[in-house]
């Protein structure tokens, strides 16, 4: 990539400190962002878990890409420096070892833990995971991860950015149990906070590639694409040093739990429902004029009265903004690309509403409505993308009624758990929700 002055990224670090696993679109739009906004020189290694796709874009680039920022006032785009390395995961257990290295950080999406969402542990029914754990050089994520940490002396902090409930305590609980069942030993100090992320990220398009070309004035095949808000919430809480984030604008604290769950069921779970309620609509700009009403309703009478807010936080003005930030017309998010992965997706976003209302006494009725709009997805979606794919087709393909779709679906335990699955309430408001679905459809 042949930069101009005035598109050089503010700075190129020197040396890496940060190892980051699963190097997609969203760690390009956000963490490496406030890396390298930071100003500090730490210098990121990224690796790829799965397709070798970004190391063959970013390498012949010197890990050089641009961020693509939309927003109703236009377009502009910059070029980041903060990865200086990026290489494929048969190199995560080695790098991770490096004590130069004092922190390593996640973002593989929910499916990428491999494990059951309703318990927070390792699916000891996927052949992947069964076949690192009896010995073999490993390929999950925790299995590589578990393996580097294995190799090193020095402490380190493990940074999980996903949209896990918990997701520092839950990734710690998965690489004990791995090391527990594999029979390894991690004896570096290792501290797992907790996060929370926010930016939206749809996926990169041809139109976007042409578009920062013009703004750059260079061809940028790692071109990402986002919204100008960002927010990232850390639990402080480290083994070893660390990026001043802060000086970026990030929020170091006590108890991210808060913001964890205002996202989760906020915006994560607004963002399902409206894939769901608009599968048939290309973009959630699209979708949000339809379904808006419905969305602000799940998430005034459903989501809000579950929530613990923080003190001084404008609950109000954050719910406002989320409907701003999903009728951006520019950032052309899919609602195809939040629609996968629902079984893994819906436990995090809108189960543990579910939960919380049918506790109090209440009928999640609005939430009901989004989980029985997935489980129309999962009858009619030409593809369904899912790592339950086969297990939900199956369920499905033998009811008829739509009484007998809700029960099919829960009944795996894996997604509702028993409580759900057993809850008359529940069972009724999914009923109702999908026979009319199903009417208009």
């Amino acid at each position: 990539m042949r930069l101009s002055l005035t598109s050089r990224p503010r700075e190129v670090p020197s040396s890496v400190g940060i190892v980051h696993l699963g190097i997609g679109a969203f760690h390009r739009a956000h963490q490496a962002v406030y890396t390298e906004d930071a100003g500090d020189g730490w210098g990121i290694c990224g690796i790829t878990q799965r397709s070798a796709a970004v190391a063959g874009r970013l390498v012949p680039q010197d890990g050089l890409y641009s961020v693509l920022e939309r927003g109703p006032a236009g377009a502009s785009a910059r070029v980041i420096g903060a990865v200086r390395e990026v290489l494929t995961g048969d190199a995560t257990a080695d790098r991770i070892a490096d004590p130069a290295v004092r922190v390593v950080s996640l973002t593989v999406t929910e499916k990428g833990y491999r494990h059951d969402p309703a318990t927070g542990r390792l699916r000891l029914d996927d052949p992947e995971t069964c076949l690192d754990i009896t010995g073999r050089p490993p390929h999950t994520v925790i299995g590589r991860l578990v393996r580097g940490l294995a190799l090193r002396e020095a402490p380190v902090t493990v940074l999980c950015c996903d949209n896990l409930m918990s997701n520092g305590a839950t990734l710690r609980g998965l690489v004990e149990e791995y090391c527990e069942r594999a029979g390894v030993r991690v004896a570096c100090t290792t501290a797992f906070p907790a996060t929370m992320v926010d930016r939206i990220v749809p996926a990169t398009t041809a139109e976007d590639l042409d578009e920062a070309e013009r703004l750059l004035g260079v061809r940028d095949a790692g071109v990402v694409v986002t919204e100008p808000f960002t927010q990232w919430v850390i639990e402080d809480d480290f083994a070893a040093e660390r990026p001043a984030w802060d000086a970026a604008g990030a929020i170091f604290t006590g108890d991210v739990a808060p913001y964890e769950t205002m996202k989760l069921r906020l915006l994560n779970g607004s963002h399902s429902m409206l894939a769901y309620l608009g599968s048939g609509v290309e973009y959630v700009s699209e979708a949000v004029e339809v379904f808006g009403d419905v969305v602000r309703r799940y998430m005034d009478e459903d989501a809000s009265p579950t929530l613990g807010v923080p003190p001084g936080f404008d609950l109000a003005a954050y719910k406002a903004s989320l409907l701003e930030r999903f009728a951006n017309p520019a950032l052309r998010h899919r609602t195809a690309q939040i629609a996968m992965d629902g079984s893994q997706k819906l436990p995090q976003r809108l189960l543990g509403v579910v939960r919380d209302r049918l506790a109090e006494g209440a009928e999640p009725r609005w939430a009901a409505l989004a989980v029985a709009a997935w489980m129309r997805h999962v009858q009619t979606a030409r593809e369904l993308d899912d790592p339950l794919a086969d297990l939900l087709r199956m369920a499905v393909s033998r009811a008829g009624t739509p009484g007998d779709v809700v029960d099919a679906l829960l009944s795996i335990t894996d997604i509702f758990g028993p409580d759900l699955r057993d809850s008359a309430i529940f069972r009724d408001l999914l009923t109702d929700h999908l026979a009319a679905l199903t009417a208009a459809s």
